[in-house]
């Protein structure tokens, strides 16, 4: 009898590898799993490498590189740092793609922030009060209004936050997702710990940093 194993063209599983970034014989199971459905085979991949990054998410990143994206004839420039745990991860294949492609993204989209954590507790109020603003001159109820509110936040988090945007190559995929897969790929803890995006003849610029904790200051 012939097992589902065998009914995975390779094809498939070349192309989820391709698509997905993730190992070959990660491919052929979440194929077998999805019997063959490309899509959720993605989606089972994306989960276990997120469910990878979680678990590697305590470890302390101190090696990576920095990259630069030049787009636009010259006219927008991004620097970025991205961390991991060892020097030889660092210069992988892999981890230089990672690079690239964040700060391709920041040049094409233009975060504010790089985590939710991150965002001034000015801008998060100034946010909130104009949501709030809007909702309540529709005449709904106060406890309507701040579900309202919530949601639009939400929203708020995606436009400026980084690591909740959509991929600009692939929008099904957060940036904070694209991470995930290579840390489940690569098997290293990675972190995004700066950038700064400038275009020419623009008056302002945008410089992002994350805001380490006590805990983190110490570790780093």
């Amino acid at each position: 009898m012939s097992t589902v194993t065998e009914k995975i063209d390779a094809k498939l599983v070349k192309q989820l590898r391709d698509n997905s970034g993730a190992p070959m014989g990660d491919c052929l199971k979440a194929l077998q799993e999805s019997k063959g459905d490309m899509e959720q085979a993605f989606v089972i991949l994306r989960k276990r490498g997120m469910a990878s990054a979680a678990k590697k998410a305590s470890r302390s990143t101190n090696e990576g590189a920095v990259g630069t994206y030049i787009h636009a004839g010259g006219k927008i420039g991004v620097l970025l740092e991205v961390n991991c745990e060892s020097d030889f991860v660092a210069r992988t294949e892999d981890f230089q793609e990672l690079l690239k492609d964040i700060a391709m993204h920041i040049a094409a989209v233009d975060p504010r922030y790089i985590r939710k954590e991150d965002v001034t507790a000015e801008d998060l109020e100034r946010e909130k009060e104009i949501y709030r603003a809007q909702a309540a001159a529709t005449g709904k109820p106060a406890p309507v209004v701040e579900k309202i509110v919530e949601g639009k936040m939400s929203k708020f988090y995606e436009e400026v936050c980084l690591l909740e945007q959509p991929f600009i190559k692939e929008q099904s995929v957060a940036i904070k997702d694209l991470i995930a897969t290579k840390v489940g790929k690569l098997g290293e803890n990675i972190t995004l710990r700066r950038f700064a995006r400038f275009k020419v003849g623009d008056p302002n610029w945008t410089v992002a940093q994350v805001k380490l904790s006590e805990t983190e200051e110490a570790a780093s």
